[in-house]
């Protein structure tokens, strides 16, 4: 494929990193990945065709049993090694009834509203053969239904899987080979514009995979890096496990690359990277956060900065499973996540700049045993200092507030 070399339709000013980054491979790596199934549990196509990936850019990985990828780039230093993790499986869907219409009931893999799935087309997986079809409502057809198909109830309940072949009863279903717990792949539908928008379901995360996969390209040439960095690639993080598995003890720091949400009240943008500061599961590393943050003005990165209410990375589990790790995050802007999501070029390229200086850049910390034996290696930050006032002296450094109505005086 090829990119325009200036987006014209671009409202932000070109503030171009001083990182090299190949935007087409990118884009075009991320094209076969939103082609492939993935949803949660059913992740192995996803990962062998990651690994013939890193054997083409002769990269070095390892898989865990279930197929989680953890590829790695040689550093000077190995005590205290990075990771930067992105999550290959996506937003699904099981069979969880053969109804006697001869459709079939389904339950989400992951969590997404059933509002997006309908209209999908999918493909079935069953225990012998790949079937297609598509999700619709009970009453899909106006001319059957007229203004009752605008007042059914939005659920699980109310969708169901029209398989494109003669089923037309439950023993229609089982004669296909069809069975409860059969694994639904959405499709992703891709469209990527001349003026940079990228539209696709499953973006989040197969976007951050393709960025991971950009930077390796990026980094396979340089010789050792500052710190040895590991590019974890999990399988589970829509259903909560994620990271929890994949990491090795020498990791110190380890930063997730995942979609930021776009929308009211966030201030996560499509066209750049945001560093997320917290998600629901509270604050991320104060030094690494800020250290991500720098890296963005030293190489004039078009960045934001971002805190997510209803959100939750690969962090978060890797931290629950007991790893004393630094964690941050760092987004590209996604509309509409966990629908029929939006993002733009320039926010993957710039993310990929971004995670490109991480990796280029020296360690945090100086290197050192897991466990530290004096606070004097514990690294500082700024403190503000608090009164510690006597009782009897209260009422001098906190006056008694004024009356209401009382004009406000400064000094």
């Amino acid at each position: 494929m090829s990119l325009p070399d200036d987006l014209s339709m671009d409202p932000v000013p070109r503030v171009e990193a001083d990182i090299p980054c190949d935007t087409a491979y990118l884009c075009d790596i991320l094209l076969e990945l939103l082609r492939i199934h993935s949803p949660t549990g059913y992740t192995d196509p996803i990962t062998r065709r990651l690994c013939e990936e890193l054997d083409r850019l002769d990269v070095k990985y390892e898989l865990t049993r279930r197929g989680a990828v953890r590829a790695t780039l040689p550093g000077k230093e190995t005590q205290a090694g990075r990771a930067v993790v992105a999550h290959l499986d996506t937003l699904g869907a099981m069979v969880r009834e053969l109804k006697s219409n001869g459709r079939l009931g389904l339950r989400p893999v992951g969590t997404w509203s059933s509002r997006f799935a309908e209209g999908a087309r999918i493909t079935l997986f069953t225990d012998t053969t790949l079937l297609r079809g598509t999700i619709l409502p009970l009453k899909a057809s106006g001319h059957i239904f007229d203004q009752e198909i605008d007042r059914q109830e939005t659920s699980w309940d109310t969708i169901e899987v029209r398989i494109d072949e003669h089923a037309h009863s439950k023993q229609d279903l089982l004669n296909l080979g069809i069975n409860v717990g059969d694994f639904v792949g959405v499709d992703a539908g891709p469209e990527l514009l001349q003026n940079g928008f990228f539209n696709a379901r499953h973006l989040d995360n197969k976007a951050g995979v393709a960025v991971l996969l950009s930077v390796i390209k990026a980094l396979r040439e340089d010789g050792p890096l500052p710190v040895e960095l590991h590019f974890l690639f999990t399988i589970s993080e829509e259903v909560g496990s994620g990271a929890s598995a994949v990491l090795r003890g020498n990791v110190a720091e380890m930063v997730s690359v995942d979609n930021g949400t776009v929308g009211q009240g966030q201030e996560s943008s499509e066209l750049w990277p945001s560093i997320c500061l917290a998600d629901s599961s509270g604050p991320f590393d104060y030094h690494l956060s800020r250290h991500l943050l720098s890296l963005c003005q030293n190489h004039r990165i078009l960045h934001g900065r971002d805190v997510f209410r209803f959100y939750r990375c690969d962090s978060a589990s890797a931290v629950e499973a007991g790893n004393d790790i630094r964690t941050a995050l760092v987004t590209f802007g996604v509309d509409a996540s966990h629908g029929y999501e939006r993002t733009h070029v320039d926010s993957l390229r710039r993310t990929a700049q971004l995670i490109t200086a991480y990796a280029r850049s020296e360690p945090l910390f100086p290197t050192g045993p897991e466990m530290l034996d004096s606070v004097a290696e514990f690294p500082e930050t700024r403190e503000t200092p608090v009164l510690n006032v006597p009782p009897e002296q209260v009422s001098q450094h906190f006056p008694a507030p004024e009356e209401p109505g009382t004009p406000h005086r400064d000094g």
